[in-house]
């Protein structure tokens, strides 16, 4: 969970930095899936890179909360994996392991 956690939290924080710096994502020319979502209610998917910093930082925020057994880092696990399942579709598999891991967590040792 905690090398799914950095991979999903790590890319989203240096795509966000790579398209405010460049205008383009990391990767191919256009964007994966997640971006049909975006581009139907009109937004512009290349100016969302502070959007996509944030969720990293989150997702690095919960590794450090899990690290140093923060009372908070279930619960914030728990939203931030919810909260990117739009990110089709790597990202929204990531968040639903992560998600599964964390409850199976809490009822198997209590976290």
């Amino acid at each position: 969970m905690i090398i799914i956690a950095f991979i999903n939290g790590g890319y989203m924080l240096l795509d966000g930095i790579y398209v405010m710096l460049k205008g383009k994502y990391i990767g191919p020319e256009k964007p994966g899936p997640w971006a049909n979502l975006f581009s139907k209610l009109a937004v512009n998917i290349f100016k969302l890179g502070p959007l996509f910093v944030v969720y990293g930082l989150v997702w690095l925020l919960f590794l450090y909360g899990l690290f140093t057994t923060q009372t908070w880092a279930y619960k914030l696990g728990l939203a931030i994996s919810i909260l990117s399942l739009w990110y089709l579709p790597v990202g929204t598999v990531l968040s639903i392991t992560v998600f599964i891991v964390l409850i199976v967590a809490k009822q198997k040792i209590g976290l």
